[in-house]
């Protein structure tokens, strides 16, 4: 497995990464363009996106927590619909933050040009190398940056709203809806991506501290408070502001400031909206770097893109190619149609969301272990997907055209480049299995493993010897009844080439020890044990006896430990029986057993139970 990625982002850290990565354009010039859509019914459209985001954030809260790595929402698409689909979702999700990114900055430049008197693309070629080199220098770094720029313009907006309370005029929401109650749904589309960071704070969740709980928190937290921070910027502005006025302006916070608070609030707006594109624009390096770092850690692209600095702990290369991805639009392209076309691709990665938890629960993957559980499903998953398809449908004929095109160009990386050098086993490929009753015929167990490893590094589990010991026990299952004589012979007969000892004194050993003590502990498990010759032996197997297996006393047992061990390893004989009787006792346990799929879903299953480390 790559080297993961420094555990440096708080809770405060993330939310502010979020939220930034919303409060730019989605409230200092949308509001303007969305007024003459709608007119004062733009308060409920706003309030209608930040609803219409919670199946979306239900679901990547869950999935985040399964799978906290570089690359969020690429990661679990591509561990659920395999890699192509992953390509496209890897190249999509890049795009789409590095536009929007790009956006921010060009924004910013139009604040600062009134100062520095240089063209934009100048200006905000120099801030995006300022960005890139901030990004270089840490995630913590940056972390900090961002959550001064986020707190200082939540504070701003505060103060905003505060003070234009007591200047609304309430004839100014009359009538409230001018162009009819079906305008505001519309128009909920058209600013649906005033929302759009909300869920790329995924892409950082290797790098989050205690990502179970914090993720879900600043996910629920970044809605929730930008979401009412939108509604009352938005109440404020359209209740000081006369219709005509707002209509026509594109800095519609700014004038509604001037309206009631004259140059001094103006001007502290002024640099509230600075603060919100620079945070944009810094979240968008931070977030987007991390696809690149996902994908080639796949070899979905060039090996190097993977590569840290050992340090500091950053994605250089990524960095660098997203910085430079950035600059380029900058100074070569058309933004605006580009960021349209980022927007849908973003309502297409929010669908794809919904419909990669509903791939996970139902292939019943035993390594997928989310900390946080998504209500109401399926039911929440469908609604996101019916409302993914309305927006784009909402989005219009041409840009969804060009959003298949650039969808095309991820097919034709992955038929190029991916095809023959990538064979993963996903989410999909095991549902179908499940729903076909095949016996792993188009499965291996990669995917189960890759993902109990993530679940140790999100718990931060270390490996014990009993933890070894499980990983590379033998496991066998027999499914017809057989006594305990020919159970012993079996085994033996494995176990005999592991150890370099012979087959018939095992058996001995084994039949002798049943006889002095009978080693079933409780009804249904059973753990034989013994001592061999030699030093440093020591062995588990693991038995799953569907038919069951007929031990001495008439009992007849399902579940066996099987333990063999030289003399020198007394000590860890005992800790690993104390081990077994403890683990045997967890909730539901002989349950688990028996619906294991596969061995290495048995495997899984032990292994996730926690338990003291020796």
């Amino acid at each position: 497995m790559a080297r993961s990625l420094k555990k440096k982002l708080s809770l405060i850290d993330i939310f502010c990464v979020s939220t930034g990565a919303m409060i730019s354009s989605g409230l200092f010039v949308l509001p303007a363009l969305a007024y003459a859509k709608a007119g004062p019914g733009i308060i409920v459209s706003y309030v209608l996106a930040a609803i219409l985001c919670i199946p979306a954030v239900v679901s990547t809260a869950e999935l985040v927590t399964a799978m906290p790595r570089a690359g969020g929402d690429y990661f679990y698409i591509m561990r659920g619909f395999g890699p192509l689909l992953g390509t496209i979702a890897g190249f999509s999700s890049w795009f789409s933050l590095s536009l929007k990114g790009a956006f921010a900055l060009i924004g910013m430049a139009a604040y600062l040009g009134a100062i520095v008197h240089l063209p934009l693309n100048i200006i905000s070629s120099l801030l995006c190398l300022f960005f890139i080199f901030l990004n270089l220098m840490g995630i913590k770094e940056a972390g900090r940056f961002q959550v001064f720029s986020v707190l200082a313009l939540i504070g701003i907006l505060l103060a905003y709203i505060s003070w234009g309370i007591p200047a609304v005029n309430p004839a100014n929401f009359s009538p409230f809806f001018p162009r009819g109650a079906g305008s505001v749904f519309s128009t909920a589309s058209f600013v649906f991506i005033s929302y759009g960071g909300l869920t790329k704070i995924a892409a950082l969740a290797e790098e989050v501290k205690n990502p179970g709980k914090n993720l879900p928190i600043s996910l629920f937290l970044s809605l929730s408070i930008s979401g009412l921070l939108y509604t009352a910027v938005v109440y404020v502005t359209v209740g000081v502001l006369p219709a005509e006025v707002l209509q026509t302006t594109l800095t519609p916070i700014s004038q509604g400031a001037n309206s009631f608070g004259g140059d001094a609030l103006r001007i502290l707006v002024s640099i509230g909206a600075l603060l919100a594109f620079i945070s944009t624009a810094n979240a968008a390096i931070m977030t987007a770097s991390r696809y690149p770092l996902g994908m080639s850690r796949d070899k979905l692209l060039p090996f190097y893109l993977q590569r840290t600095n050992r340090a500091i702990g950053t994605p250089y290369i990524s960095i660098l190619f997203t910085g430079m991805f950035m600059l380029s639009v900058i100074l070569f392209f058309r933004l605006e149609l580009l960021v349209k076309v980022a927007s849908s691709i973003l309502i297409l990665l929010y669908t794809f969301a919904n419909l990669s938890l509903i791939l996970f629960r139902e292939s019943k993957l035993s390594s997928y272990k989310p900390k946080f559980c998504s209500p109401f499903y399926p039911y929440m998953q469908i609604l996101g997907i019916l409302i993914g398809i309305f927006l784009l449908i909402e989005m219009g004929t041409f840009i969804v055209f060009l959003t298949v095109l650039f969808l095309f160009l991820g097919f034709g990386w992955y038929k190029v480049y991916v095809h023959k050098r990538v064979n993963r086993d996903s989410a999909l490929i095991y549902m179908l299995e499940r729903l076909i009753k095949r016996d792993k015929e188009l499965t291996s167990d990669n995917l189960l493993v890759e993902l109990r490893e993530v679940v140790r590094e999100r718990d931060e589990i270390v490996k014990d010897k009993f933890h070894h010991l499980i990983e590379q026990a033998i496991i066998l299952d027999i499914e017809e009844q057989i006594d305990i004589n020919e159970f012993f012979q079996r085994i033996s007969n494995i176990l005999a080439e592991q150890i370099n000892q012979e087959p018939a004194l095992l058996v001995e050993k084994f039949i002798e020890r049943e006889r002095q003590s009978p080693t079933v502990i409780r009804k249904g498990l059973a753990i034989p044990h013994i001592i061999v010759e030699g030093k440093n032996i020591f062995k588990i197997m693991l038995i799953r006896a569907k038919g069951g297996v007929i031990f001495f006393n008439g009992e007849v047992v399902h579940i066996i430990f099987l333990l063999v061990g030289s003399p020198d390893e007394r000590n860890l004989h005992l800790k690993v029986l104390a081990a077994i009787a403890y683990i045997t006792q967890s909730v539901k346990f002989d349950e688990r057993w028996n619906k294991a799929e596969s061995k290495e879903e048995l495997r899984d299953f032990l292994l996730s139970i926690e338990r003291k480390s020796f």
